[in-house]
């Protein structure tokens, strides 16, 4: 049993209680609909130049044909796609659809070693890379089950003369492509020519046909692909989308993407504003924040989604306060919590609340988000519609709401989801796919409560899972990097708070040999983990807090040593 849908009634007006996730049968079918209602509408912008919705139809359908006159390609194998937020993005993403393929996102920071295991995890058989990041693939392909590589200049979706430019500034003057050779790789615009004179196939698809394999350090650190399927994207578009969009008109909205495409949460969400006909701006580098303001001050926007770093950067950029806010319906905040002193910053600013959302990778990400324009509060809103959630013990027992009287504590404990937007399971691993599920519960490994409206709160984490900007960063790959350096004794890694990324790892290492410096340590790790994950704090002990089992007690390493 679990307890009554108490946040129905604290519901905004027009949000129904529950979605229809069967209307359609695949992602495939929703986007031809899409294509062929706006086809003389703006789809997607980036680097001066704009697809319109019917350009998007054409692309994606060369890029499908392509993929399936390849040997031994059909319905359900697996492509992958490793690249920032350029226009060849989306003409690849729905290309893989459309064919009946699934879509393994890469993140294209990765090391060497990350894409390999993502690779080889998947079985990916194809992989388009943009140039600047194929001398990592480069290192590891031939160790996969990769057979074709589709290769990409960052400019070669521009008209000419601008696609020579920018490929000539990216390589020769900036020098962003390190040296690399794959042999047999096929350039984008080559297979885009090879799909157009070929000849595409639509495929049946059923809704329980797997769409995207996502990564995500689950609750061990090791990379494991969420499998969600057609129903479980779909599902989660409708429920995202019937909560933002309430003022939204069809065909006239300009959404703002800073955010990376390969991260599921701009991925839904991207893919839930086409559902009006909207333009999406897609922007490829978020850190240079003065381009980013000088971009937003080129349109009329009226949406964005982001994470609380971006906002806080975004305030403290020269012009932002400048800009035209009259457009902006809703700006959506996840990833990591949107810190008060932000949220408030905001409001003031943009004259706009933050709208601040909830979810995790298994999700496809949505699970709940506050009512729009609610001023910031600490929780993270109410379940989507068709979403059930519930607060359980270690024994996964459920708990009652906390009415405001009494201990806060005997309502407090493992935050779980169950809905249509929930994973199928951990690709090829049936271990890790029963730690998360139970009895069609996905639990999420946030510790929390649920009060008498139905709003939810997080307290805590259940695992020592550290959130730089929104990336999930999880110990044990971080002290199996470092206890691999030879002049490392031991070591444990905690996140600690972070002013320009939430949060930031700190690692403590126990010396093997006293001459090991933080540098060292720095340089080793710079080698085997994504930026993101590197330490920003490096600490020398003598000895680590230890449990009476020998367990490293990871939250005594957030304070100073004991003398």
């Amino acid at each position: 049993m679990i307890a009554e849908r108490i946040w129905l009634n604290s519901y905004p007006p027009g949000v129904p209680a529950e979605i229809d996730a069967d209307h359609y049968r695949s992602i495939a079918e929703l986007f031809d609909e899409t294509v062929a209602k706006y086809a003389d509408r703006p789809a997607f912008h980036n680097f001066g130049r704009t697809l319109s919705y019917a350009e998007l139809d054409r692309l994606s359908r060369d890029f499908a044909a392509f993929l399936q006159g390849l040997p031994g390609m059909g319905k359900g194998e697996r492509v992958a796609i490793m690249s920032p937020n350029l226009l060849q993005y989306p003409v690849a993403l729905f290309g893989i659809l459309r064919a009946g393929m699934t879509v393994v996102n890469v993140n294209p920071l990765y090391t060497a070693k990350e894409l390999e295991h993502q690779l080889k995890d998947s079985g990916a058989r194809v992989i388009v890379v943009v140039e600047n990041f194929a001398s990592t693939l480069a290192q590891v392909w031939k160790n996969t089950l990769v057979e074709h590589v589709i290769s990409t200049q960052v400019g070669d979706l521009l008209p000419i003369p601008k696609r020579w430019i920018v490929n000539f500034v990216v390589k020769t003057v900036k020098k962003m492509v390190p040296a690399w050779r794959i042999d047999g790789a096929i350039p984008f615009a080559e297979a885009l020519a090879r799909g157009a004179a070929g000849r595409f196939s639509p495929v049946s698809l059923t809704s329980a046909d797997i769409a995207f394999l996502q990564y995500t350090g689950g609750t061990t650190g090791v990379s494991k692909g969420a499998m969600l399927t057609q129903r479980n994207m779909l599902a989660n578009l409708e429920q995202t989308g019937v909560w933002i969009s309430g003022s939204f008109r069809e065909g006239s909205e300009i959404v703002i993407a800073p955010l990376p495409m390969y991260h599921i949460f701009c991925l839904t969400s991207m893919m839930s504003f086409m559902k009006w006909g909207s333009l999406c701006v897609l922007i490829t580098n978020p850190r240079d924040l003065p381009a980013l303001v000088r971009e937003l001050g080129q349109w009329q926007w009226s949406a964005m989604t982001g994470v609380n770093t971006l906002f806080n950067g975004l305030l403290h950029t020269p012009g932002f306060d400048a800009l035209d806010f009259s457009s902006l319906k809703v700006v959506v905040g996840g990833g990591a919590a949107v810190q008060k002193s932000v949220a408030e910053r905001w409001k003031q600013v943009t004259g706009h609340a933050i709208t601040e959302a909830y979810g995790l990778t298994e999700a496809s990400p949505g699970v709940c988000a506050s009512p729009l324009e609610m001023p910031w509060n600490g929780m993270i809103g109410l379940p989507f519609p068709s979403t059930d959630v519930s607060i359980r013990d270690d024994d996964f027992n459920a708990l009652p709401p906390w009415t405001g009287d009494g201990e806060i504590g005997q309502s407090t404990g493992e935050i779980c989801v169950r809905g249509p937007q929930v994973m199928q399971a951990y690709w090829g691993n049936a271990t890790e796919t029963a730690h998360v599920m139970r009895d069609g519960w996905l639990k999420t490994g946030d510790i929390g409560h649920i009060n008498g409206q139905g709003f939810i709160t997080i307290t805590d984490r259940k695992k020592d899972l550290i959130l730089v900007s929104g990336f999930n960063v999880y110990p044990n790959e971080i002290e199996g990097v470092v206890a691999a350096h030879p002049g490392v004794l031991e070591c444990g890694a905690v996140g600690m708070p972070d002013e320009r990324t939430g949060e930031a790892v700190k690692v403590v290492v126990v010396r093997k040999d006293p001459s090991l410096t933080r540098e060292a340590v720095l340089a080793h790790c710079k080698t085997q983990l994504t930026g993101y994950k590197v330490p920003r704090q490096i600490e020398f002990r003598d000895v680590l807090p230890k449990s009476p089992i020998g367990k490293i007690l990871r939250r005594e390493l957030r304070d100073p040593p004991k003398p």
